[in-house]
């Protein structure tokens, strides 16, 4: 069964009361479950973490290697533009991931449009809140297939 992990940076436990004309109204929770509808009925087994702290996120990009994750959708948040920690492991991983964030980064603040990410993701979803996250979840699970009938 094909396995996709989701991480979810700092903050981002705030979803649905934090600058809403920023992230939107939707909290984590219902991000989550949308996700897990769309994998469940793509027959993928979809996990998710939210950590505010640098160090778990590190830990859980490490250890979804050993559980043979597929493929990750990583929402860095404000790690995106501060963390050569968590971009190493992620490269180490070698496992594909695409960059995810709710608000638009390059309609933001100049130290937010810089990511230490984007260059190594499969691609980068900006912008369109949930359905970002939908549709890096329908990119991924197409990539896999893809992988899989060419392999």
């Amino acid at each position: 069964m094909t396995r996709i992990l989701v991480l979810h940076g700092p903050n981002l436990n705030l979803l649905g009361a934090r600058e809403p004309e920023h992230y939107g109204s939707a909290t984590l929770d219902e991000i989550n479950a949308s996700l897990r509808e769309v994998a469940d009925n793509a027959d993928c087994r979809l996990e998710a973490k939210q950590s505010n702290a640098e160090h778990e996120l590190v830990q859980f990009v490490q250890e979804a290697v050993s559980q043979k994750v597929d493929f990750i959708l990583l929402n860095p948040a404000a790690f995106t533009h501060t963390s050569v920690a968590l971009r190493d492991a992620i490269a180490a991983s070698g496992i594909p991931f695409i960059e995810v964030h709710l608000s638009n980064i390059h309609k933001r603040e100049e130290f937010r449009r810089h990511s230490y990410f984007s260059d190594i993701a499969q691609g980068v979803i900006s912008g369109l809140g949930v359905h970002g996250y939908i549709s890096a979840l329908y990119t991924a699970i197409a990539i896999l297939k893809e992988n899989r009938r060419e392999s």
